[in-house]
């Protein structure tokens, strides 16, 4: 690698493969992060995501391939990608038994600040964090929201250029999630590069300046989310009076959105398809074949795909279109092999 590309790279994967036992968890991972941006890594449980995460931090060897954290062989020199990164891992680290306080300046000391320069900076994250009320309180008697803020916090206290949170807010109220959201926000504005694991679609598109796609060990899509977003045909959802007419309504979608992967709510009387992409369905239309056929709807929207329906779309999932069509389209649009277009 030039020494260009190490100054504008933080993360470079380049065909890992990890194996545990018969279970084949990277098949040939690419991936890049470009220095001072977001990369959000989605995908569905035991897709490899925080095997990946592991390789880059040190946790584990790769079986093969190459990986580099700020130009530096996650192999050949661990030492030096540890002092480069923070790692805030599914579950909160910290110890239970001392103050969330002392878990900082313990850190601290433990990477060599000295003490008065731990004290400062335990002091000025819990400050930045919030956390300053319950600073001096053990950890146990910490809400979930609160130990794993305090665990974020903790993967900063070396201020490192590089940080690494798989799946940060799982589990978390939407109030906790929202200021994890801000915190990461904050993070990239200042400067540092984060690599963000999660499988909740709207954090990924609130946070990540491009988004990797993972599934079966290998990347299948890559791009900012609003290119894989607009790489996929625009939802379209219809409301019905009658239940007994979703079947007609259906065939209607269907032949106007150009798919055949409709899904039919009984309970709530909807249908809804996205669209294939390059199928423009116009409101006034589908309200006169649904009319023409026959179908009274209490409701038809047209509204822009969301990440969930790149992520349906590219997993086989249902209601996004087949993963052989739209996730083709995608992985056209926005380019595959996990390079950040």
């Amino acid at each position: 690698m030039s020494d260009t590309s190490r100054s504008t790279t933080a993360t470079e994967m380049i065909g890992v493969e990890k194996r545990f036992g018969a279970t084949r968890a990277l098949r040939g991972l690419d991936l890049v992060v470009p220095a001072g941006t977001v990369c959000g890594l989605l995908g569905p449980n035991g897709a490899g995501k925080t095997t990946a995460v592991r390789v880059l931090a040190t946790l584990v060897a790769p079986d093969r391939g190459a990986a580099l954290v700020a130009g530096h062989d996650v192999v050949r020199e661990p030492e030096a990608v540890r002092r480069s990164i923070g790692l805030a891992g599914q579950h909160a680290a910290v110890d239970e038994g001392i103050t969330g306080r002392d878990n900082l300046r313990l850190l601290g000391r433990l990477h060599h600040l000295g003490a008065r320069a731990a004290r400062a900076r335990a002091d000025r994250l819990l400050d930045d964090f919030g956390l300053t009320g319950a600073a001096d309180r053990l950890v146990r008697t910490y809400s979930g929201g609160m130990r794993r803020r305090l665990d974020l916090v903790a993967s900063l206290v070396t201020a490192p250029p590089l940080l690494f949170l798989d799946e940060p807010t799982t589990g978390l109220d939407p109030r906790s999630r929202q200021r994890i959201w801000s915190f990461v926000r904050e993070l990239a504005d200042g400067g540092t590069t984060v690599l963000l694991t999660t499988q909740y679609l709207e954090e990924a598109d609130r946070l990540a300046d491009t988004v990797v796609v993972v599934d079966h060990g290998a990347a299948i899509a890559t791009g900012p989310p609003r290119r894989l977003k607009a790489a996929i045909g625009s939802r379209i959802s219809v409301t019905l009076a009658d239940p007994d007419r979703l079947g007609r309504a259906a065939v209607v979608l269907a032949a106007l959105a150009g798919t055949g992967d409709v899904r039919v709510d009984h309970v709530e009387r909807t249908v809804e398809a996205v669209s294939r992409p390059g199928v423009e369905v116009l409101l006034p239309g589908l309200v006169r074949e649904l009319d023409a056929a026959g179908v009274v709807a209490l409701d038809v929207a047209l509204r822009p795909p969301s990440l969930d329906d790149v992520f349906l779309a590219l997993t086989g999932g249902s209601g996004a279109g087949a993963a052989g069509a739209s996730g083709a389209a995608v992985e056209g649009a926005a380019g595959t092999g996990g390079r950040a277009a």
